[in-house]
């Protein structure tokens, strides 16, 4: 059998796993992990932190499904090495052999370089052992917390924290929260939500420094106010590609490590995927294109022919209690129709983008269930004239008109539907 080892137990590899046994695959797998455990769903630690679910509850991988697959499983061992022309990875404990290679390293918290970021109390926001430490602090001293960073990850430990009793403030180096996936007027829906629920937003906000006393935080400055207290502080400002083994083991790097569309590395016998990886110019957070890297990989591996894609991607999420939905260039610019529905006393939001007679962007807040729908238009590139006078109100409305439109537009509508 040929010899694949892996590098890597997250949620990239983990799918990539779950294709290559379903198929059988003739390979002797090895898998390595920093962290002391197989796959689980990063995306639910929020949960885990709100008390909500345990880990034993997002654990996706077991020990036992490694175990009836006859995976070698090499976890709480960091890989130190990696050497291509003789295709051997080195462990901790020792060194494998490899006929393919796959990366998966994943990505890291990025902190901040600023004064009194190597403090005790000052952490990421990444992994199981950072929510179990911040669940910890939570349990024990801190009752102040301040989060760096209003974006999903920021949020979600603030209202984790919160709902452990802690006095939350989130700084956001931005005028509004969430400027990736919302626009403003979204945005401000989602603070008032937050803030309601006794959270501090501060947008804008100017980190200066992390202030300490005996090694240990004390306080957070931002320009232009007074220190806020801080027992802990959650760095939550972005992610950095895990690139260091890949680097010295000289591969192409860019952003991250350079793969091509079969997700194969500068090496023939070394892929990559993930957050680590880029490709097109191009790094990836999100799920659905992972999920569709470890798709391709595994048919690779398989010596079938797969290349992987950029495709247009939406983002569904629940933040703190609160949906959203968006998809598509949502952003005005010349050239574009804006249709806009709020309703203020409900928080609702629904902003539909137009350009060239096509669903161009959308944003949703509040009720989501049409997200689908308008993501459909928006890939299918569906010419909407026919129904631009109902399109803001969504597919139940649609359907509804579906039945007493003028017959010559029956087909085109029932197409769309």
């Amino acid at each position: 059998m040929k010899k694949l080892v892996v590098i890597g137990a997250g949620m990239a590899s983990g799918r990539l796993l779950d294709h290559l046994t379903q198929e059988q695959a003739s390979f002797e797998v090895t898998l390595f992990n920093a962290e002391p455990r197989g796959t689980y769903n990063r995306i639910m630690l929020s949960s885990v932190l709100a008390g909500e679910k345990n880990l034993d509850e997002i654990m996706t991988h077991p020990a036992s499904w490694y175990e009836t697959r006859g995976i070698i499983c090499r976890f709480g061992e960091k890989v130190i090495g990696i050497d291509p022309k003789g295709k051997t990875v080195f462990g901790e404990k020792g060194p494998v052999r490899y006929d393919k290679l796959v990366i998966a390293t994943g990505s890291s918290s990025f902190i901040i370089p600023m004064e009194g970021s190597w403090l005790d109390g000052v952490i990421g926001y990444r992994d199981v052992e950072d929510t179990l430490r911040m669940i910890e602090s939570a349990g024990n001293s801190v009752r102040d917390v301040v989060v760096i960073g209003g974006g999903v990850l920021g949020l979600e430990a603030a209202a984790g924290l919160q709902a452990r009793g802690a006095h939350v403030t989130v700084l956001h180096n931005t005028s509004y929260l969430m400027n990736r996936q919302l626009d403003e007027v979204a945005a401000g829906f989602l603070r008032a939500e937050i803030e309601a629920r006794g959270i501090r937003v501060i947008c804008g906000a100017k980190t200066q420094g992390i202030l300490g006393d005996d090694g240990k935080v004390t306080a957070v400055e931002v320009e232009g106010i007074p220190p806020i207290k801080a027992d802990l502080v959650v760095m939550a400002a972005g992610i950095k590609p895990n690139v260091d083994l890949a680097k010295a083991a000289g591969l192409d790097i860019g952003r991250a490590i350079k793969v091509s569309a079969s997700l194969q590395t500068s090496d023939p016998d070394i892929y990559a995927l993930g957050e680590c990886i880029e490709f097109q110019g191009l790094t990836f957070g999100l799920v659905a294109p992972i999920f569709d890297q470890a798709k391709v990989l595994s048919e690779r591996l398989l010596g079938r022919h797969a290349n992987f894609e950029i495709k247009e991607t939406s983002t569904k999420l629940k933040v703190t209690g609160c949906d959203l939905f968006s998809a598509g260039d949502f952003d005005d610019e010349k050239g574009t129709e804006t249709l806009v529905y709020t309703d203020p006393l409900n928080a609702q939001y629904r902003k539909v983008v137009l350009k060239e007679n096509r669903v161009h962007g959308v944003v949703l807040y509040g009720d989501t269930r049409d997200g689908n729908w308008f993501f459909d238009l928006i890939r299918s590139k569906t010419d909407i004239p026919s129904i631009r006078e109902t399109l803001l109100f969504g597919r139940a409305y649609h359907d509804l008109v579906l039945a007493s439109v003028d017959p010559h537009h029956t087909e085109q509508l029932r197409a769309i539907s």
